[in-house]
């Protein structure tokens, strides 16, 4: 057993800590010769200063180019060869590297992220490179009028705290960033005890602890400072923001303030969304990537099917301060922005008043049983639940979840619809293609 603070099992996960900060759950899971490998770092866009906006997500970016022991074009043929997949992501709160394949390749697996965490290159060339990439993927974001606006809109709602500046960052930073200012801000953050490694498969857990003792053991524990994140003042009037651009399509949005995920009123939001525009469930990794059932939703019944929209979604995510509810609508052909934000205004002012029937939030509630359930559908996803839940909202968070979603009451959707959906703290956002009636 590797040299740990004490082992402690929670339902079918085992967790331990390493000498140097390292935490480390495991869950065996023997239906597949499968295993999962996420490497989770306490930092994200909302951990950025000024004027090092996008750092974060381009130092995920490095960390695919190379390191000390694995040259640059080797790092992902190590994976392939098993047969596998790697990925990564950065958001507000987190960045995460994955690799999934046979679990004969765990070794391997293990070594890439110990060398990830501890030797990354940082060519400087390849620093330039991928600056280039960067600023590229940054413009055609902004030639995405829905991806825009809902930089916009959130740039307007959250005036002070950090989670108020894009992931990717502003092009200025990017554009004046430097290499040393990565290699800076890796070395901060990039250190054990900043970390959680989470293995999910037909594996021996035991084994992984003495494995990841091995690979990861060595490497020290790092001093670490964290950017001072400002809490949102409360909002004392709506907010609008209006882009016009060449397009097609018009687009409205709306962004109310959001709870915390480890605050009480979460749950009752989240089962006021999943009435309003649909169950997403709470899985940044699966939540988007298939739609919600909607036919019942209260917003779709609303708009979508009176013709005043062709599509409605509602996002809401699990992050450790305060961040937004966004219910974002794309307007049918020949139906004014107007019309299209008075009617929606009216059905969410209904809701507020009249809150929602006892039959759609039980339905509500149900499509939520069943999203938690699909998002368990692999070990990937089981291995990302654990490691984002764990970063984001503690221990036991994750096993207390569905309880706390049945524990909800219809008069807790009506208490928090009636506080959060107000027009003084709502943000508007409506993109208007240029040559239409403003």
């Amino acid at each position: 057993m590797p040299s740990a603070d004490v082992l402690r099992t929670i339902g079918n996960v085992r967790e331990t800590t390493l000498g140097n900060g390292l935490k480390i759950l495991v869950q065996e899971i023997h239906t597949a010769p499968l295993v999962s490998v996420w490497c989770w770092y306490r930092v994200g866009s909302g951990d950025e200063p000024a004027g090092l906006t996008g750092v974060s997500h381009w130092v995920e970016h490095m960390n695919f180019k190379g390191t000390e022991s694995i040259p640059c074009e080797e790092m992902k043929g190590i994976v392939e060869r098993a047969g596998g997949m790697w990925n990564g992501y950065t958001w507000i709160d987190q960045t995460t590297y994955l690799e999934t394949a046979a679990s004969a390749a765990l070794d391997q697996m293990l070594f890439i992220e110990a060398e990830r965490m501890a030797r990354g290159l940082y060519d400087p060339a390849e620093c330039e490179a991928e600056r280039t990439v960067i600023i590229s993927e940054l413009q055609g974001g902004d030639n995405d009028p829905e991806q825009l606006l809902e930089t916009e809109v959130t740039a307007t709602a959250l005036r002070v705290h950090p989670y108020g500046h894009p992931t990717i960052g502003w092009l200025q930073d990017v554009q004046a960033m430097s290499r040393d200012d990565l290699y800076t801000f890796y070395k901060r953050h990039y250190v054990p005890n900043n970390a959680t490694l989470v293995v999910v498969g037909d594996i021996d857990a035991d084994d992984v602890f003495r494995k990841a003792e091995r690979q990861f053991g060595g490497i020290p524990a790092g001093s670490i400072t964290r950017h001072k994140r400002m809490a949102e003042p409360r909002q004392v009037g709506e907010r609008r923001v209006l882009v016009e651009r060449e397009g097609t399509t018009a687009y409205l949005k709306l962004a109310y303030p959001a709870p915390a995920a480890t605050e009480p009123d979460f749950f009752p939001m989240l089962v006021l969304d999943a009435a309003l525009t649909g169950a997403k469930g709470v899985s940044l990794w699966n939540a988007f990537r298939e739609a919600p059932p909607q036919r019942k939703a209260r917003l779709y019944s609303a708009l979508v099917e009176r013709g005043l929209a062709t599509s409605v979604s509602g996002s809401l995510l699990p992050t450790s301060d305060p961040f937004l509810f966004t219910v974002s609508l794309t307007a049918a052909t020949g139906v004014s922005l107007d019309r299209l934000e008075e009617a929606a205004l009216a059905e969410i002012d209904r809701a507020r008043r009249g809150g929602l029937s006892g039959q759609e939030i039980t339905r509500a509630k149900r499509q939520l049983r069943t999203r938690l359930v699909l998002e368990n559908d692999s070990v990937t996803s089981v291995a990302h639940q654990l490691g984002y839940f764990s970063t984001v909202a503690g221990p036991n968070y994750l096993s207390q979840l569905q309880a706390r979603i049945d524990a909800v009451t219809p008069e807790d959707v009506v208490r928090i619809a009636g506080q959060r959906l107000g027009a003084v703290t709502r943000t508007v956002g409506r993109f208007q293609p240029l040559g239409e009636a403003a």
